[in-house]
C-alpha cells in the first residue's frame, strides 16, 4: 500500500497523473469487456479470462496488469489474476455496482471535451454547444443514444444506492406529504413512503423522466399514494407538499439554480421545509471525485458542484433558512431548510 514515505517522488508522481487517461480508459476497457464478471470468487489464468471475454491473453494481461497498480484486480505471482475490492464494483451483478458509471464518465463525448477544458477556464462557458452545436442533454438524445442509455443506467443506479441513505437520514415524522423535485425515476421517494407508511408523496421531473418511473409508483403498491407530475421544475413546480427533497440537481448555472429555488419557494410558502442533497468540493472524504465531476460539469453544461459556502449562499439568497448541514455518505451532504416567512 502506497504511504506518505513509499509514494512516488513529484516528477514520478507528475508522470502518473498526465496518464491518467491510461488509467480511466483501462477502467472502461475492462468494463466494456465485462472481466469482471468473468472473474469469479477464485484467481484465473489470464488464458481463461481471456477465453471468457472474447480477447487475446497477451493484450489483457498487459491491461489486467496496469489497473493492478491502482488496486483494480490483483495479480498473483503464479500469473493468476483476482477480485479486489474495486474490481468487485465493476461486476454488473455487485449490490454497489459503479459499472455504469465508470462507463458514463469515460463514454466517447467526454474525451472530445476534455482537451478543451483551458478553453473553458477562460470563458467559463461548457465546450459541449461549440463542439456539437447543440445543449450537451439533446445532443445526447439525438445523436448519442447509446451514451443517454448509459447516462440513465449510472443515475438509476446511483439513485438506487443513495435513496436508501437519504430515507434513513431524513425523519419527516412530523409530515404527511413529501415532493421529490428533479427525482428521476423516484427512488427517494419510493423509500421515503416505504419508510412512512401514511405519507404521501410526489415525483415531478421532466416528461421523458416520469415515462419510465419506477413500476412501484405508477401502478404497484405505492400508486395509491404516489403521485407522478411531468414538468420542469426550472419553470414552476406545480406541486404542494410538507417537505421538498431537492437531490443532486442544483448543478446547472446559476440563473436555473435561482429559478428552481424561487419556485419552491412560492409552492412551498413560509415554513415549509426544503432538504437539499448534493456534493461539496470542499472537506469531504471525496474531494479528488467531486472536483473531477465538477470540472466536467464545466465541460458539458456549464455548471457546477459547491463549496458549503457557496451553497448556503444560493440557498439564503432564495429566500431559505439553512438550520443543518449533515452527511449523507462520504460523498453527499444534506442541507436542511425551511422557507423564511
Amino acid at each position: 500500500m502506497t504511504t506518505a514515505e513509499t509514494a512516488p517522488p513529484p516528477p514520478m508522481r507528475l508522470r502518473e497523473l498526465v496518464f491518467g487517461a491510461a488509467c480511466a480508459a483501462a477502467v472502461r476497457a475492462a468494463a466494456r469487456l465485462g472481466v469482471a464478471d468473468a472473474l469469479g470468487d477464485e484467481p484465473k489464468p489470464v488464458e481463461d479470462l481471456a477465453a471468457s471475454v472474447k480477447t487475446e491473453p497477451k493484450p489483457l494481461r498487459r491491461l489486467l496488469r496496469a489497473l493492478s497498480c491502482y488496486g483494480v484486480f490483483a495479480e498473483h505471482p503464479d500469473g493468476t489474476f483476482a477480485h479486489t475490492d474495486m474490481s468487485r464494483l465493476l461486476r454488473e451483478d455487485d449490490p454497489n455496482s459503479l459499472r455504469a458509471i465508470a462507463l458514463w464518465c469515460t463514454e466517447p463525448w467526454t474525451w472530445d471535451a476534455w482537451p478543451r477544458l483551458d478553453e473553458a477556464v477562460r470563458t467559463g462557458d461548457n465546450v459541449v454547444e461549440s463542439l456539437y452545436g447543440k445543449e450537451f442533454f439533446t445532443y445526447l438524445n439525438e445523436d448519442a443514444p447509446e451514451s443517454a442509455d448509459v447516462f440513465n443506467q449510472a443515475m438509476t443506479r446511483s439513485s438506487e444506492q443513495s435513496a436508501r441513505e437519504v430515507a434513513a437520514l431524513l425523519d419527516l415524522s412530523g409530515a404527511s406529504s413529501v415532493a421529490d423535485l428533479g427525482g428521476g425515476q423516484g427512488h427517494v421517494v419510493a423509500c421515503l413512503l416505504d419508510k412512512y407508511p401514511t405519507m404521501r408523496g410526489s415525483l415531478l421531473d421532466l416528461p421523458r423522466v416520469v415515462e419510465n418511473a419506477l413500476p412501484r409508483l405508477r401502478d404497484g403498491d405505492l400508486a395509491d399514494r404516489a403521485e407522478i407530475v411531468p414538468g420542469d421544475v426550472r419553470a414552476s413546480v406545480p406541486v404542494k407538499a410538507d417537505v421538498y427533497v431537492i437531490k443532486n440537481i442544483l448543478e446547472w448555472d446559476d440563473e436555473s439554480t435561482a429559478r428552481l429555488l424561487g419556485n419552491v419557494v412560492a409552492a412551498g410558502g413560509p415554513g415549509t421545509r426544503v432538504v437539499v442533497i448534493e456534493n461539496l468540493v470542499d472537506d469531504t472524504p471525496s474531494m479528488r471525485f467531486s472536483t473531477a465531476m465538477d470540472l466536467l460539469l464545466l465541460l458539458n453544461v456549464g455548471g457546477a458542484k459547491h463549496t458549503t459556502e457557496s451553497m448556503v449562499g444560493r440557498l439564503t439568497s432564495a429566500g431559505l433558512v439553512v438550520d443543518d448541514i449533515r452527511p449523507v455518505n462520504p460523498y453527499l451532504h444534506a442541507f436542511e431548510c425551511h422557507v423564511a416567512g
